[in-house]
């Protein structure tokens, strides 16, 4: 049981790994949205978009729902937003911890190492 959820857990975060698809993510954070909609908000290709959206769906992150002629994709589990905010509050620490090291070292400098 342990291993099928480090299993899952490792193929979940592996879907994650593309910027463009963590883009994605932000976007259907915000709301609903078509191919057409994200293409243009993120000024990319619609094939690189709907080859991202084509990773989401099949690791079920996302899913489309049709819509006449097209497809609205939203996020599979609202905890996503959760995540996201997360990994921003990840990185912002990691930013903070890099200031404040330089910010040490620059003072070292300035004082001689003392």
């Amino acid at each position: 049981m342990n291993l099928e959820l480090q299993q899952f857990k490792a193929e979940f975060f592996k879907a994650l790994a593309h910027p463009l698809r963590i883009r994605i993510l932000e976007l259907l954070a915000e709301g609903d949205k078509n191919v057409n909609e994200l293409q243009t908000l993120i000024g990319a290709e619609g094939s690189a978009v709907s080859q991202q959206l084509s990773v989401l769906r099949s690791k079920n992150i996302v899913y489309g729902t049709k819509d006449g002629n097209r497809v609205i994709y939203s996020l599979r589990d609202p905890m996503i937003v959760d995540l996201l905010h997360i990994a921003k509050q990840i990185f912002n620490n990691h930013l903070i911890d890099a200031i404040s090291i330089l910010d040490k070292m620059n003072e070292e400098k300035e004082t001689g190492g003392t």
